[in-house]
């Protein structure tokens, strides 16, 4: 195969792995587009996306456009005569004056099974949704929101406990395979280009902090967003006792066991037990046991060890107060 020149774009640690195989791939890594360094913390102090921590250590070139739609932007990628533009987890929208650069293509990872979970948040909606499966499909970009044709795809089951952190995970390190079939297909002049149908496209906008609110509808609801917003955003719902009246604390809820016993009369989110193996909580017609926990300025807890410090008293309702 004819080595390409290729510029990567990303910022989030689920391209760090392709990005490592661009670099032993044979092909030439022109260059590293990635989001300007962002202040964290207490004392502000400027955090390195873990894209450009690659690019720094492998002393590869990095561009960090504040706007990518910025004509000074445009022509600094252009500079880098890139034949291929591969992009996964970049952050910001391209416009046709970048699409059209590369000599061969613009490609994308997507985190899911297009047209499937479009948008910001694909590994948290498949999970949520109770898929079977995920992947990553390496497609053409177009303009629109994940809407370009699909190049190929590569397809893995999801596990019955799977958190979206290890989804997040996974996906990042079957990314590589798909990418190294990708361009091998380009080079040969084989790459299909199959049109996304319209009528199977769903959406997965972007997540905040408010979206890991538990709603207790079912066991099943309760189970699957816990563990696809662990680790971010964070499930949670409230217990009663804060420090104005109408408030309740935080709590965050990291693992739950689905549960059979009846819910009875109880109003969704009822504390139905409170005994050391966790806590038995009302969910539609059925229950759920929540077994580890975090109060909002405390450590995460089984919840045994919890209930030794925040005693619960059953018949109290999760949820019920409001949050600040």
């Amino acid at each position: 195969m004819k080595p390409l020149r290729i510029v990567f774009a990303g910022s989030g640690d689920i391209g760090v792995p392709t990005l490592e195989w661009l670099v032993r791939s044979g092909h030439l890594v022109a260059g590293v587009v990635t989001q300007p360094d962002k202040p964290v913390g207490r004392h502000q102090e400027l955090q390195l996306s873990a894209v450009k921590q690659i690019a720094l250590r492998e002393s590869l070139p990095v561009q960090q456009p504040l706007k990518m739609r910025d004509p000074a932007a445009v022509e600094a990628l252009r500079a880098l005569e890139p034949d291929v533009l591969v992009v996964m987890a970049y952050g910001q929208i391209l416009p046709r004056s970048v699409l059209d650069l590369p000599k061969v293509a613009c490609l994308n990872l997507h985190a899911s099974l297009l047209p499937r979970h479009r948008g910001a948040a694909p590994i948290q909606a498949a999970i949520e949704a109770g898929d079977a499966e995920s992947g990553v499909t390496v497609m053409y970009m177009a303009e629109g929101l994940d809407t370009g044709d699909i190049l190929l795809e590569k397809r893995l089951g999801l596990g019955r406990r799977e958190t979206g952190g290890q989804l997040h995970d996974r996906l990042g390190l079957i990314a590589p395979e798909a990418l190294a079939e990708a361009l091998e297909l380009l080079s040969s002049g084989n790459a299909p280009r199959v049109p996304q149908e319209p009528e199977l496209v769903t959406y997965a906008r972007k997540l905040s902090r408010e979206d890991g609110l538990i709603e207790w509808s079912s066991p099943s609801a309760v189970d699957r967003r816990v563990r696809a917003m662990n680790p971010w955003p964070g499930a949670y719902t409230t217990l009663p006792g804060g420090t104005k009246p109408g408030q309740g604390r935080k709590l965050k809820v990291f693992s739950v066991i689905q549960s059979r016993t009846s819910s009875g009369s109880a109003l969704p989110g009822t504390v139905l037990r409170a005994e050391p193996r966790g806590l038995l909580v009302a969910a539609g017609a059925k229950s759920v046991w929540l077994t580890e926990v975090q109060v909002e300025g405390k450590r995460r807890l089984r919840v045994a060890e919890f209930l030794r410090g925040t005693p619960v008293v059953p018949g109290i309702v999760l949820g019920a107060a409001a949050l600040p």
